[in-house]
Formats: structure tokens, C-alpha cells, sequence
């Protein structure tokens, strides 16, 4: 059995009582003493500090990056400016994904991005084997960062108290340089919770150090470390796609409800054809959001039913801390995905009713 691969922050997890899981090959903290709920409630009242430094890092720098980006993804990398960052599609040539990911612009030859832990290896193949013909070159450079996301409406102050440079200016989706108590970072105002927050990078040999700062500065404040299992609840209330789940190589970005970041327009791009024949020829199926309105809860992968006929599976399911209900994501077809829709979840060979709803389920007041 391979060795699983552990964050610079594994021993803080186990410090503060982490129950660690092998998750994708690393070993992640699923919770710690509070429990997912309080982690998940912290996070929409105060803030919520996550280790996601197994994500991957991949950096393309040269006169041809825009271009190899642009060819490689769904979203139009053009549209960007220095400091500015998009969710976007790494697509194959059916139109399906290969992975989603975040594009962040430094300078017209320099981009950095940010993709899913269990596929930084197969992203850094893919994008290497479609280079050549550009004048760019592309890095794994995953092991250079430590990366903490510093979630909800406190995470501001927090960070604030810590950071050299006006976090307060910076737009959703935006970045910047600066110090986080005296460490350079790379300070993204994004997040996958739904919140209001930021993700910083920064040199792994500094990680318990930045770690045990933000929760001393975030004490008073309410900060609570969260594991993998509240950040799953939290981007699900707010209707966030996780790869494996919600999306995958069977899957387009157009039946994942995902069509704002295909920009057909932009030129050429591997997986256009498909996606605007698929466009112009009508779905078949479409991801929803929905509620249970029976007692109990829908979890992943199990079967949905429509007039007593299986007619898909629910992709991500699960009790919503905050909004206090049964919630999940799931493809159903394409005439059955109206808002109101009723359908059912066998749960364990008991069927209870749920419905599509408008998503996303939870929206923050800004």
C-alpha cells in the first residue's frame, strides 16, 4: 500500500485532536473536536480556517501562456487582468472535463493555477502534452506552496491584523502580494464555501507558523478549524461543483448548469465543437439542485426515480447545517428539471419524496 502523501500541517491537525481520512492519497483532518456542524456554522457566522495545501499548483510562463490557456480551457483567459483570477474548464475533446480549475493572471506571460488535489498529476500531463507548438513553458510547482483558505464574514479582520498590504479593496476573485505576518504570500480573495474570504500561498517551512497565528488572531473572533467534511457542506449549500461527483470525464460543462464559464466566442478551444453542438442541439440532461421533502437524508449515489422508473443517481447529497434541510445535486433528464419538479430518492429501499429547487441554496447577503 502506497504511502499516504501528508500536508506541512499534518502534526497541527493531529494537535488539535484531527480525525484524519485517506482522502485522494493524503492524509486530511474530516473534522476535529467541534464536529462538522459547528465547524460548518462557524464559518457562516464568524470564519472557518482549512488546510487545502493538497490542492495542486501549476504555473505556465512565456510569450504564448494566454494562448496555450485559452486553448486548453473554456472560460476566456483574454478577459483577465494583472491580479485578477476566473473558474474555468479544463476540457477534453468531447467537451467533458478533464478538471476545473482557477486561473490566476500575474502578468500577460505569467499565470498560476490552481486545480483539484487528485488530478494536479493528470492536469500537468494533459496541459504538458498540449504545449508543444507554443513558447511556454509549464511547472508543477505544488510542492512549493502551503495553501490556507481563511473563510467567512470575519475572515477579513482576521487576515487583516496579520497582512501588510489593504486586503479590503480587493474584488472577489481578485489578488495580490503581500506578507502574511512577515511570510510572502500570495493573497487570492476566493473561496469554496460560499462565504466571503481568501486562499493564501505561501513557503510550506512556514505553515504552523502563518497556521497558529490566524487562529490566535481569529480567537476572539470566533475561527474554528474546519476539516474536509464541513467544506463539503458548505460549497454544496452554495451549489459548488466537486470534481468526481458533480463533474467528471462524463460529463459537460454545459449539462453541469456550468454554460457561464463556456465562452464559445472567445476562438477556438479543445472541446468547442462538441459543447456548441450540444448547444445548438438541445440537452439531454441537466444537473439540478434539490431539496428532500420527506424525513431523511438523500447522500451521494443513491438512485433517483421518476413515476417508479430509475432516472439517475444523486451526485452530492447531505443534511444542510445551516439551512436545516435535506439537500443534493443530481443530472436528471432534461424535461424533468423545471424548479418544482417532484421525483424520488430510494434511500436505503425506502423512497422519499424531494423536488427540484432554485439554486444556489444558500446565497450570502453581501
Amino acid at each position: 500500500m502506497s504511502q499516504l502523501k501528508k500536508t506541512a500541517l499534518n502534526e497541527a491537525h493531529r494537535k488539535l485532536g484531527g480525525r484524519m481520512i485517506d482522502f485522494g492519497g493524503w492524509d486530511m483532518p474530516v473534522q476535529y473536536a467541534a464536529g462538522t456542524v459547528e465547524e460548518h456554522l462557524a464559518v457562516r457566522a464568524a470564519a472557518g480556517i482549512f488546510d487545502v495545501s493538497h490542492m495542486g499548483e501549476i504555473e505556465v510562463r512565456g510569450p504564448q501562456s494566454l494562448d496555450l490557456i485559452q486553448h486548453l480551457t473554456t472560460n476566456d483567459a483574454g478577459k483577465l487582468s494583472d491580479g485578477q483570477a476566473q473558474y474555468s474548464g479544463l476540457t477534453y475533446p468531447e467537451g467533458t472535463f478533464v478538471d476545473d480549475i482557477l486561473v490566476h493572471r500575474f502578468a500577460p506571460d505569467h499565470y498560476f493555477l490552481c486545480v483539484n488535489a487528485s488530478n494536479t498529476d493528470k492536469d500537468f500531463d494533459w496541459i504538458r502534452s498540449h504545449a508543444s507548438g507554443f513558447d511556454a513553458e509549464v511547472k508543477n510547482v505544488s510542492a512549493n506552496y502551503t495553501q490556507l483558505a481563511i473563510q467567512g464574514p470575519k475572515a477579513l479582520e482576521i487576515l487583516q491584523s496579520l497582512a501588510d498590504v489593504d486586503l479590503a479593496p480587493i474584488k472577489y476573485y481578485w489578488f495580490t502580494r503581500g506578507n502574511v505576518d512577515g511570510v510572502p504570500a500570495i493573497i487570492a480573495r476566493t473561496g469554496y464555501t460560499g462565504e466571503d474570504g481568501f486562499e493564501i500561498y505561501f513557503d510550506p517551512n512556514e505553515s504552523e507558523r502563518v497556521w497558529n497565528k490566524i487562529m490566535e488572531s481569529g480567537k476572539s473572533r470566533g475561527i474554528l478549524p474546519c476539516g474536509l467534511a464541513a467544506r463539503n457542506t458548505l460549497r454544496l449549500e452554495a451549489k459548488m461543483a466537486l470534481y468526481g461527483n458533480d463533474i467528471d470525464d462524463t460529463t459537460t460543462a454545459l449539462e453541469a448548469d456550468l454554460g457561464w464559464i463556456c465562452k464559445l466566442n472567445k476562438g477556438d478551444f479543445i472541446g468547442r465543437d462538441r459543447l456548441a453542438e450540444q448547444k445548438e442541439k438541445g440537452l439531454t440532461r441537466k444537473l439540478i439542485g434539490f431539496e428532500v421533502t420527506d424525513k431523511g437524508i438523500a447522500r451521494d449515489h443513491y438512485p433517483i426515480f421518476i413515476n417508479g422508473k430509475e432516472a439517475g443517481v444523486v451526485t452530492s447529497g447531505s443534511h444542510a447545517p445551516y439551512l436545516k434541510k435535506s439537500i443534493g445535486l443530481g443530472y436528471l433528464p432534461i424535461e424533468h428539471t423545471g424548479v418544482g419538479t417532484d421525483f424520488e430518492v430510494d434511500v436505503r429501499g425506502r423512497r422519499l419524496a424531494a423536488r427540484v429547487v432554485q439554486t444556489p441554496f444558500y446565497k450570502r447577503t453581501k
